[in-house]
């Protein structure tokens, strides 16, 4: 019987022109990124973590739809996120989801999910810009009130 090993291929092929990069100054320039990519017919019915991928000049190298959930909650897998992050290779990312209910308060899982997310990213050099809870009229930043 033969030894199989499945190969894995590293592959960069960016679409987006360099002098076409959206570039994040703030929360409210990544707000108003990740909204132009957020379904406006669906944010207030379940919800949705996403992530938005920059290198180092803060340019936005995409943004990656990693989980739909219910009315109250979405699972985000920690190891996808971070397969997501690696092979981008991204240097910074914003971490964003909706609360359908408009509700901007951050939950308990909110927080300690953003702080797993951080301490992770800190052993792999990825610098965690911020984490932003979403709804149709507004936005609530971590960084903003956390630091």
């Amino acid at each position: 019987m033969k030894n199989i090993i499945s190969e894995i291929e590293l592959k960069y092929s960016p679409i987006v022109l360099k002098q076409e990069r959206a570039i994040i100054k703030d929360s409210s320039s990544a707000y108003k990124v990740l909204l132009n990519n957020w379904n406006m017919d669906s944010i207030e019915l379940y919800e949705e973590f996403k992530v938005l991928l920059l290198n180092r000049a803060n340019e936005v190298l995409g943004v990656y739809a990693l989980s739909k959930g219910g009315i109250h909650g979405t699972v985000v897998d920690i190891k996808l996120l971070f397969a997501v992050i690696l092979k981008s290779a991204s240097s910074c990312v914003i971490l964003a989801h909706n609360h359908p209910s408009g509700n901007l308060k951050p939950s308990e899982a909110d927080k300690n999910l953003y702080l797993k997310i951080k301490k992770v990213a800190e052993y792999l050099d990825v610098n965690v810009l911020d984490n932003l809870i979403i709804s149709r009229e507004g936005y609530y930043s971590f960084t903003n009130t956390m630091e």
